[in-house]
């Protein structure tokens, strides 16, 4: 099983999630999955339709906001309201979760709803460094 790692109340990130990891995060109570990674970006990781099916056969909205380095304004806008229209916990993943993290941290960043201070600790929190993520 992968390892969710829980951010706030409302997002968990991961590394790349199997298919059949999606039946357990149904089961931790997430609504909604979204995949940061690009189709084909290592062999064998499953394609976006793969996951998307096994999250649907499991009960849970799926989003696909593919990142390929840093995250654009406008899949940081993305990611943004896909959280905000959850209805309930959100995980997102990617290949290692810093994409996820750093799409989500930047939009909240952006929307004022939490500092840079904030995001770096909740990233440490969670294993990751934030501490480059935002404008000085």
């Amino acid at each position: 099983m992968t390892d969710f790692r829980r951010v706030t109340d409302q997002l968990s990130v991961a590394p790349q999630i199997g298919l059949d990891d999606l039946a357990t995060a149904a089961g931790q109570g997430f609504k909604l999955v979204i995949n940061n990674r690009p189709d084909g970006e290592e062999p064998g990781q499953p394609t976006s339709a793969e996951v998307e099916a096994a999250a649907k056969a499991a009960g849970l909205g799926y989003v696909h906001i593919p990142v390929r380095g840093a995250p654009t304004p406008d899949q940081v806008e993305a990611n943004y309201r896909a959280v905000e229209a959850a209805e309930g916990p959100v995980l997102a993943f990617c290949r290692s979760g810093t994409r996820s993290i750093v799409t989500w941290s930047l939009g909240q960043f952006q929307a004022d709803e939490r500092s840079a201070q904030e995001l770096v600790e909740l990233g440490s929190q969670a294993g990751y460094d934030l501490s480059g993520a935002f404008p000085r």
